[in-house]
């Protein structure tokens, strides 16, 4: 699918493009092809093949610092900021919400499921007006509301958490099952089988 236009930004040539560019420009961070590949969840054929591409048209911009090479968004591109508001819409939240999370102390699994999961992994349908996210963990809950209210007013959709204990993440409910079933946007420690594979190695050990 990586090498698709995604569903849910068509105007990109690629998800490896959208993904790259959300990193880059949400974030303002400057980033080695190295941690940018691993930021994205990319391989680094891929990153530099794509980095490439946007240096030439001048949507990036890099510098070397000894023997890294450090890039960034081209605040001086008169492209940056719409592309950025583009971005916001339809990667964001990835971005967005595991930056905010990193900051919550005890969560342990956290991934967006639904229709924007659906649309974002190449799933035809209608575009999603909100944005399920689910997090599992011994946690601050209104510390959680409170990342979904802030990313909802930076990205245009609502994001709609489901939070659960641990213990709650195991049952085996029909909400949980079509979870499961269907695609889902890993955002930290895994997506809805993570525990059931976490449980089952520790058995194993």
């Amino acid at each position: 699918m990586r090498n698709q236009a995604p569903v849910l930004a068509p105007l990109f040539r690629s998800e490896a493009q959208a993904l790259l560019l959300s990193e880059l420009l949400l974030t303002a961070e400057e980033l080695s092809m190295t941690d940018l590949a691993e930021r994205a969840g990319l391989p680094y054929p891929t990153v530099h093949r794509e980095v490439g591409r946007l240096l030439e048209a001048g949507l990036l911009v890099d510098r070397r610092v000894g023997r890294t090479r450090l890039i960034r968004g081209n605040e001086q591109s008169p492209l940056l900021a719409p592309t950025r508001e583009i971005l916001l819409t339809v990667t964001g939240p990835v971005v967005l919400i595991r930056e905010a999370l990193a900051g919550i102390g005890g969560v342990e699994n956290a991934f967006l499921f639904g229709s924007f999961a659906a649309r974002a992994k190449g799933e035809p349908g209608p575009p999603p007006n909100d944005i399920d996210l689910m997090v599992i963990g011994s946690l601050d809950v209104q510390a959680v509301y409170r990342v979904c209210r802030e990313v909802s007013d930076s990205v245009g959709r609502i994001v709609n958490p489901t939070i659960m204990s641990p213990e709650e993440a195991e049952e085996q409910t029909g909400f949980l099952e079509e979870v499961r079933a269907n695609p889902v946007i890993e955002i930290y420690g895994g997506g809805p089988d993570a525990r059931a594979t976490d449980a089952g190695a520790a058995e194993g050990g």
